[in-house]
This record gives C-alpha cells, structure tokens and sequence, in this order.
C-alpha cells in the first residue's frame, strides 16, 4: 500500500521528533499534527526548572511554525481526536471533523495520576504536566511561602529545589523509604536526600497522607503518625497515567499503556505509539514503558524508520537526567544494578561542587552509569554500558586515567 498520509496525534516530543524523522528518512507525504494543547511543540523537561525560574529566558519551544510550514506539515491545534475508527482510517476530532490516515502515530502521553483527597480541596493544589501548570506555579513559588510537596520522585525533587531557589519553605512528603526510588541506587538516593536537607528542604520518607483540609485559606495535611503539616500550597507528583483511552476504546491491545513491538507497532500494523503512552515489547519477552525524554525520540525514530522500511539505528543504553539544586545527574543503563563503585568522591560538604562518576555493574559486567557533574563522562559511560565492558575497578576508579581512552 502507498503510503499517503501519515497523521500524528500528540504534539508533544514524541510526535515533534517523529515529524523531524520521517523527512530525514525522506518521506515526501502528507503530515498531519494533531494536538489537544493551543501551543505548538514544546520541551516539558524545563517545566520544573527554568520554565519557573527564569522564565522569560528559557526557550521552550521545539517546532515553531516557521519551521513547521518549512517540513510541510498541517497542525491542527486545540481540537483532540476522541475517537479511532480502525476499520476506515479514521479519526474523529472534537470539533466533529474526520481526518483519514494510511498510517498512524499515537503520541498521546500521559497525565498526573490524581490524588481525590487533595483534588477534594479545590484550591491551592498543584500538579505539573504541562505549560499552563507550571505557569501557574509562578505566582504560587514566592518567598517564604510555605510549599508542600507529595511525592518524592525525579518531579518532585525538581520542584522542591525550584522552591527553595524562589525563598519558599520546603517540606516533601514520600511514602516510600527513599527519595527516587524508582530509577537511582541507595547511595545516591542517600546523596540526594542529604544534599536537599543541607540546602533547607525538610524531607519526610515512609509517610502516609490520611486528610487534607482547608482552614483560612491554608492547607492542612495530616499524616498517618498523626502529624500536622501546614502549608500555604500543595503540590503532588505521583507519576502519570498513559493517555490510552482512545486506543483502548479502539480496540487495541492496552494493559496500562499501548502495547508496541520492537517497531512501535499496536496491535494493528496501521497504528503505532510512542512516548510515555506506549509499552514495549523487550528481548525478555516483557513489556517495560520508559518515561523519559530520550525514549520519546528513540521511538519516534523507530516508528519513522520502520514505516520507511530503513533499517534501524543502533540501540543504545536507557538515558536521562534531572537537575536539582545546581547539580546536574545523569543516568544511562540499568539502574537495578547489584553493585555500584564510585569514581571521585561523594562528599556531601562539597554541595553544588560535588563531582563523581558511578559505575553500576552485574555479575563484573558495566549495565549502568551515573555522573554527577560530569556531564562530558556520559559518552563513554553509554560506550562501555553498550558494549557489556567487564568492569576492571583499578583503571575505571583511577581519576588519572581518562575514561575517553577505556572506553
């Protein structure tokens, strides 16, 4: 079949990076963009950093419609698709208009997973998933305000140092037994929680949230242990919920996101997803979803290629990073690794100048790597994860040795 029109619903990273693919990979179609927000494509990774803190300054914006009209492709904005006819190549968007598709991208994300007894609230309660939420956060993030934060994860770390650079007081509430416990080893979480509790950030791990109430125009938040905590805004970030329902509703093979092979493809070979939306199908014969901004572009250039019929790029190791506090963390590989060596010094009295690189290993082989504040290490840490190097400690841990030349 000729491929003709290709429609991407989302315009968030996923699809921005799927329209930069296919024209590299010279598909000279029709490209459809379809999107729930009013703005173009823009970066959500700034939302909880620049975005808040210097936000005149801080260029958001991926695709501007210059460079839109540039790629030849029609956006459509603010009118989402709430229905997907498979059968008839459809969809159906919300102003009642009907777009026909030869093939098809879902890059719909996802959104806040809530919390009802917050939400219950109706005021002074904060979550962030996209512009309009952080611009609102803004006002809210002054000094000495009193911020309370649930969750004690990548987001909410984030905001916690966003808060704490605006001259707000701090509290994080997590209820688990360590800050970043999905994705960052022990140690680092240790590193982590010391550091934001010597820049003022109280942090409370292993605590549950029982009630929330408003008094006077200030939030109440009362802890399992009975606990008190009084704030003048709260703000909750738990994680997200796929944005799946148009493909479920479709028939498509959904568990909590959509189902994709190593092709991006849905159970329908015309439908593919990509992004925090989709779950992929890996070489132990599971599906594992990956929520960061590399896998959005690694699988916008997956879907791209393949539609093409080119050949794949290479794979290359898991990788994101956060910012907090003035320090940049970056993570590559396979961070359930069973033992982890340290290159440097992890000295919390350094603050902001602390500088080391992590080295994650299984069974004596390199599967993960972390660099804190040596960002240009990252390179040959993705080398070694890549290539299954065995971790020999008296040359990767000997700071005169350059990691570019082992690698």
């Amino acid at each position: 079949m000729s491929i003709q029109t290709i429609v991407i619903v989302g315009a968030g990273q996923a699809g921005a990076s799927a329209i930069l693919e296919l024209r590299a990979q010279q598909f000279s179609g029709e490209i459809i963009l379809i999107g729930d927000e009013p703005h173009l494509p823009y970066e959500r990774p700034p939302l909880s950093k620049d975005a808040i803190l210097q936000p005149e300054q801080t260029k958001l914006e991926i695709l501007s419609e210059q460079k839109l009209a540039e790629l030849n492709v029609k956006v459509i904005r603010n009118n989402a698709v709430v229905k997907l006819q498979p059968e008839s190549h459809q969809l159906v968007l919300q102003s009642g208009d009907v777009i026909h598709y030869d093939k098809l991208l879902l890059a719909t994300g996802g959104s806040a997973r809530r919390l009802p007894m917050l939400d219950a609230l109706g005021q002074h309660v904060y979550t962030l998933r996209n512009l309009e939420d952080s611009q609102k956060l803004i006002p809210v993030l002054q000094a000495e305000k009193r911020i309370l934060i649930v969750g004690g994860g990548v987001i909410g770390l984030e905001l916690a140092s966003s808060a704490r650079a605006k001259g707000c007081q701090v509290t994080v509430l997590e209820q688990g037994a360590m800050v970043m416990g999905r994705c960052s080893p022990l140690n680092l979480s240790q590193f982590l929680l010391q550091q934001h509790q010597r820049a003022g950030i109280e942090i409370q791990l292993n605590t549950k949230l029982v009630q929330a109430e408003l008094r006077d125009q200030e939030v109440i938040l009362t802890l399992e242990n009975g606990q008190q905590l009084t704030g003048d805004a709260v703000i909750y970030g738990i994680g997200i919920v796929p944005n799946a329902d148009l493909a479920r509703e479709a028939g498509l093979d959904v568990d909590f996101a959509i189902q994709v092979n190593q092709y991006c493809q849905t159970s329908d070979p015309d439908i593919y997803a990509a992004g925090d939306v989709a779950t992929q199908l890996v070489e132990d014969g599971q599906y594992r979803r990956i929520e960061t901004w590399e896998n959005a572009n690694k699988q916008a250039g997956i879907f791209a290629r393949h539609i093409m019929g080119n050949p794949l790029a290479q794979q290359t190791p898991a990788w994101f990073w956060t910012d907090q506090l003035d320090m940049n963390f970056q993570f590559a590989g396979d961070m359930t690794a069973t033992e982890w060596h340290i290159r440097g010094e992890m000295d919390i009295e350094q603050g902001k100048n602390a500088s080391f690189v992590m080295f994650g290993t299984r069974n004596g082989i390199l599967v993960a790597g972390i660099t804190v504040n040596q960002a240009k290490e990252m390179r040959h840490l993705k080398k070694m994860i890549a290539k299954a190097q065995p971790f020999d400690a008296e040359t990767l841990l000997n700071l005169a040795i350059d990691l570019r030349k082992v690698a």
